[in-house]
């Protein structure tokens, strides 16, 4: 059984975030880049699934700069067999990536593709849904528990009420969410072993896919400051600060 797992490189999650002075969008230059924390939790599950004797192989998939190597390799460190990076300096977006995802699907046949629900940069979580309709698949989203047996994966799905459990046929896809795992970290001898593993590099005219952005972005803004908190001494003064000053009583 073959798993599809698409990764995305985005600014590291301890970096402090920075906009361009034209405000014309975020300022990478000379900024930690890493994989996006739901992408990580889906190599682990695919890893996960081939110690238990379900996967056979793992394919990491990337689309974005030739610089996304980095989170290639550091995939096929974790346990990924081999990956494919679709370049492009285009500003990717989902339906674009969705697309560029589509056509490796139709080449590889993989009978579970498992990615993030979404990326922390730009928090839009639709390449899963778009790319479940494009490929006809049926989809598990927010995953928390993911059980493949008999042509079939059942995916616990966290939702506003609770749990959730759906049953999907294969091929199929499943985006994950925090509680699904936690991820683990790569060893230096395989950190040293995926500088071996084969890496495919594509473009999107290969596939046939037009990356060209679709959303323009305006203007991009730091969020306002907070105003410093008040102590008070009180609970007849809150209650008039809330009421006379605050007015929200």
């Amino acid at each position: 059984m073959k798993v599809l797992v698409p990764i995305k490189r985005v600014i590291d999650y301890n970096v402090k975030v920075r906009v361009k002075a034209d405000h014309s969008g975020v300022d990478l230059a000379n900024v930690k880049m890493a994989m996006n924390p739901f992408c990580e939790i889906a190599v682990e599950e695919a890893v996960r699934l081939k110690e238990k004797g379900v996967v056979s192989e793992i394919v990491a998939v990337s689309i974005g700069p030739k610089a996304a190597q980095e989170q290639l390799r550091t995939a096929m460190a974790l346990g990924a067999d081999r990956s494919i990076l679709v370049e492009t300096d285009e500003d990717v977006q989902p339906l674009g990536i969705a697309k560029a995802l589509k056509a490796i699907v139709d080449e590889e046949k993989p009978e579970l593709v498992i990615l993030g629900k979404q990326a922390i940069d730009d928090d839009n979580n639709q390449t899963g849904q778009m790319l479940a309709a494009l490929t006809g698949m049926p989809q598990g989203t927010f995953a928390s528990e993911v059980n493949v047996e008999e042509g079939k994966v059942k995916v616990t799905r966290e939702i506003d009420g609770g749990l959730q459990t759906v049953e999907l046929k294969l091929p199929a896809v499943v985006t994950t969410d925090l509680r699904l795992n936690e991820p683990r970290y790569a060893s230096l001898p395989n950190i040293m072993k995926a500088k071996k593993k084969p890496m495919d590099v594509k473009s999107p005219a290969d596939l046939g896919v037009d990356m060209t952005p679709r959303v323009t972005i305006e203007k991009v803004e730091t969020p306002a400051e907070r105003k410093a908190g008040v102590m008070v001494g009180s609970v007849d003064e809150l209650v008039d600060k809330l009421k006379n000053e605050a007015k929200v009583i």
